[in-house]
């Protein structure tokens, strides 16, 4: 398609280039150009070192090729591949403020809303440079939906567009669906999802995937933590799905020490908090682990799970800047 990354387009003709933000920040789909010319659209992206560039390496995600070009790339062992990304039309249908700082938001196209449980879509908004990764909270559907629950950052342009500025009606480009963090049909084992702020975006999806997936005597579990009590809005999108609701065990937490806010439940970083858990529990390595949120903790929930010998085949995470 036209304008497409070197990424995109490889996604979109079914072949399965590695890659994980799609963004430029991870360096997880780093290609080698062995000839023909680019456009690097982010040059200076964190996802790529000065080194790596010196040899040719490019980042598929910011490469848009100004003739046919040549790469290298390690393809995974498995396809791994769902829907193939399409762009589309998205008017915006609803908003509904869930916090201070978050918002859920609703999007409509003229077809069938085609995604996994936990893949993300790429937004192409009014005034801003660069399209946003946000991750679905709803599953596929035939009646165009597509759902995100997103925090505004502070200086955010992405944020300020679709906070301040997008009304109901507004349209916009909608490409997707993206990502590798979507659920698997594991058979019987347990599902552990760790979340913090926006990153319960796609664990919504993949907890309302699991509660669908026909194994009745699976177990899921949600972790979900926030700085301070009104952080957390997890119960009031959990209970609009009965499925959900009948079948998912739930631990909060707050991280805030000085939090002065009525609160009677854990203290501490979401991560510590399932890993008391999971060791009182019995093997974490009996569980199938999705986690989505600040790079931080994603850093941290991935160096915990693998100190508790959880193999990686079990461990799906999308990495966001």
């Amino acid at each position: 398609m036209p304008g497409d990354t070197v990424l995109r387009a490889a996604l979109r003709s079914g072949v399965s280039l590695p890659y994980e933000c799609a963004s430029g920040g991870c360096g997880a789909c780093r290609v080698q150009l062995k000839s023909g010319e680019i456009d690097d659209l982010w040059p200076e992206a964190p996802g790529l070192p000065t080194r790596s560039r010196d040899r040719g390496y490019r980042l598929a995600c910011q490469a848009r090729p100004r003739s046919d070009c040549m790469i290298a790339a390690r393809l995974p062992a498995s396809g791994g591949l769902g829907p193939r990304p399409r762009r589309h039309r998205a008017s915006l249908s609803a908003r509904e403020d869930l916090t201070h700082d978050m918002a859920q938001f609703s999007f409509v196209i003229d077809d069938a809303a085609d995604f996994l449980p936990g893949q993300f879509a790429l937004l192409s908004l009014p005034g801003v440079t660069g399209d946003r990764a946000y991750s679905m909270s709803n599953l596929g559907n035939e009646d165009g939906e597509w759902r995100f629950t997103i925090k505004r950052m502070v200086n955010g342009a992405g944020g300020k567009v679709l906070f301040d500025g997008l009304q109901v009606g507004d349209e916009i480009v909608l490409d997707g669906p993206y990502g590798m963090s979507y659920l698997r049909d594991s058979g019987r084992r347990d599902i552990v999802c760790i979340a913090g702020g926006s990153g319960l975006s796609p664990v919504l999806s993949i907890l309302a995937g699991a509660a669908r997936s026909g194994h009745a005597d699976r177990k899921i579990t949600l972790y979900f933590g926030g700085r301070r009590p009104s952080d957390l809005c997890a119960d009031l999108l959990i209970a609009r799905d009965e499925q959900l609701d009948a079948r998912l065990t739930r631990h909060y937490a707050i991280s805030d020490p000085d939090c002065a806010e009525p609160w009677s439940g854990e203290r501490g970083y979401i991560h510590d908090i399932a890993r008391q858990h999971l060791e009182r529990e019995g093997d974490p390595a009996a569980n199938d682990y999705y986690f989505c949120g600040p790079p931080a903790m994603t850093d941290a929930v991935q160096r915990m799970l693998l100190e508790l010998k959880v193999p990686v085949s079990q461990i799906f995470y999308d990495r966001f800047v």
